[in-house]
């Protein structure tokens, strides 16, 4: 396995997770094969210039800025991830993520990893101009207890800008958390799909 291809690998495994350059040297040379950070950024950077991977920069919600280290990365082509990547079944939430953050990109001129408070994230805060709508993406809210984990970061943001949980979920329909709007996925994509 060379180089590229074991860095493209491993992001291909780590969507959706915070990942930088450091990480993926300290995990190149755990297997074998050593590397410097910096030669893994220009990795990194080659392969979302050849549009294989998106990078999602952090923003800091309250201070509103962009954050510089930590990114998150997301593969242009999902199904490109199912012929390297073997047993998805158990990654179905980091799929939908990166689902999700492939619309938004269609729809939202900017779209970034919300950082909060301490180690919070909430999933996606998109912009169109200067107004921010948030988003949290889980694959079920059925489950009273992950309702309540996935609700928190958006309940921890005192603005009046709409906030979204994304689920699978098609019980109870649509429902509406103190101004957090629980929709389906594939509704909220077919919506937008019909308004292009």
């Amino acid at each position: 396995v060379n180089m590229l291809e074991a860095i493209t690998r491993f992001m291909m495994h780590n969507i959706g997770n915070r990942t930088s350059p450091a990480t993926i040297a300290n995990t190149m040379t755990s297997m074998n094969m050593k590397i410097d950070p910096k030669t893994v950024d220009r990795y990194l950077r080659g392969l979302t210039d050849s549009l294989l991977f998106y990078e999602a920069r952090r923003y800091n919600v309250k201070g509103k800025k962009l954050l510089s280290s930590m990114n998150k990365y997301y593969i242009c082509d999902v199904a490109m991830r199912s012929l390297l990547v073997r047993n998805q079944d158990s990654d179905i939430g980091h799929i939908l993520e990166n689902v999700v953050y492939l619309e938004l990109k269609r729809q939202y001129p900017e779209v970034y990893v919300g950082q909060m408070e301490a180690d919070g994230e909430v999933d996606f805060v998109a912009f169109r101009g200067e107004t921010p709508v948030y988003y949290q993406v889980t694959q079920t809210a059925l489950d009273e207890r992950v309702l309540k984990r996935e609700l928190a970061p958006l309940r921890q943001i005192h603005d009046n800008y709409p906030k979204y949980l994304l689920t699978l979920d098609e019980a109870f329909g649509e429902m509406d958390y103190g101004g957090i709007q629980k929709r389906n996925i594939l509704k909220w994509m077919l919506e937008a799909a019909s308004r292009r």
